[in-house]
């Protein structure tokens, strides 16, 4: 039986409890295998596209 993929909600998770700011922080530094990260990279990609970013706000 294979591993779940982690899920947007896995990630974030995640970041919640290594304390990040960001969710591309802790993406950096979960390690995952070449079908599941070209998975979470949509899912933050599109997580992503729904914030607007300026220098120093985020909306």
């Amino acid at each position: 039986m294979s591993p779940k993929a982690p899920t947007v909600g896995d990630l974030l998770e995640v970041q919640k409890i290594l304390g990040h700011h960001s969710i591309l922080t802790t993406a950096r530094y979960t390690h995952l295998t070449d079908g599941t990260g070209r998975n979470a990279d949509q899912l933050i990609n599109a997580l992503m596209d729904g914030f607007v970013i300026d220098w120093g706000t985020v909306q």
